[in-house]
């Protein structure tokens, strides 16, 4: 992995910590991740004039489906972390929220036939993962209760890492398909910045739905629109920015599992990032908890 290809994944790392710090920082709600969401397909919209043929008559139906549902699995997501944010530490549901869809994956793959992709290491990783997520919320090593674990930050940071998951493996049957389509001539790059494109706008119609429909959603609405929405704005441009980095570094490595796993760097920066600015409590358990998760994960990479 080329030095070039480490400073691009170190500066999305920080980025994709930065934007869920932003998000926390403020009043976290499905709105401002409404407002962020739009931000994004409203910067990726160019590529849609510079491909209009294509879109207009190659994408197939399946992928008009596909991107819809990770849309709203993206939408999930957003609503979930915005309430694991609201209920609790950054430094606790970011991890959750971000390392448990590597697990889903690796299970669904599993499922799907393809156990010989999953290596030893990858199942070390697994382990690692849980264990350092049962350590998260732990004020003392000897607090092992149940209590510690039922409660709404976790809850909805596993519901968040459950949307992460569903548009995750979307994502990888819609592209498959776009970049196997005999009509389509465009670059692996373009087509995953076209299909961004569309991702974001039907995660923006989906949480308009749920926004308009909820109470706190129309009650968030106003409070974000007055009083936050540059930092929405700003999250949306880091969001889509951090994917551009990434899709960027990809093109400057032997194996992309490299890239995967410098990436997980945002875990440890996350959980540092609601300690320091923040100022949530350091306990040695969720220390030792983030550190054995992010080397779990990098096994998870690059296994």
């Amino acid at each position: 992995m080329s030095l070039f290809a480490i400073i691009l994944v170190c500066i999305s790392a920080f980025m994709q910590a930065g934007w869920n710090l932003l998000s926390k920082s403020q009043y976290p709600s499905s709105t401002f991740f409404l407002v962020a969401s739009t931000t994004g397909a409203l910067l990726l919209s160019p590529v849609i004039i510079i491909n209009w043929d294509t879109v207009a008559h190659d994408i197939s139906f399946q992928v008009w489906q596909l991107v819809s549902m990770a849309g709203f699995c993206m939408a999930l997501y957003y609503i979930a972390l915005a309430g694991a944010y609201r209920a609790g530490d950054i430094s606790i549901a970011y991890p959750i929220a971000r390392s448990f869809p590597v697990i889903v994956v690796s299970v669904v793959t599993l499922i799907l036939g393809r156990g010989d992709q999953v290596s030893g290491l990858c199942v070390a990783g697994i382990f690692c993962v849980v264990g350092g997520c049962f350590l998260l919320p732990l004020q003392r090593f000897g607090d092992f209760r149940f209590k510690n674990y039922f409660n709404t930050t976790c809850g909805l940071a596993l519901l968040a890492a459950i949307g992460t998951s569903g548009y995750t493996i979307l994502d990888d049957e819609a592209l498959r398909i776009l970049r196997t389509a005999p009509g389509i001539d465009m670059t692996n790059t373009w087509v995953t910045i076209l299909y961004a494109f569309f991702e974001a706008l039907w995660a923006s119609f989906w949480l308009l739905l749920y926004v308009a429909a909820t109470r706190r959603g129309r009650s968030d609405m106003y409070k974000e629109l007055r009083l936050s929405k540059k930092n929405a704005i700003l999250a949306g441009i880091a969001i889509q920015v951090t994917y551009a980095i990434v899709l960027i570094s990809m093109a400057f490595v032997s194996n992309v599992s490299y890239v995967a796993g410098f990436r997980q760097l945002s875990i440890p920066l996350g959980a540092a990032l609601g300690i320091v600015v923040l100022k949530e409590k350091l306990y040695p358990p969720k220390l030792t908890g983030v550190i054995i998760m992010f080397a779990g994960l990098v096994f998870l990479a690059i296994g």
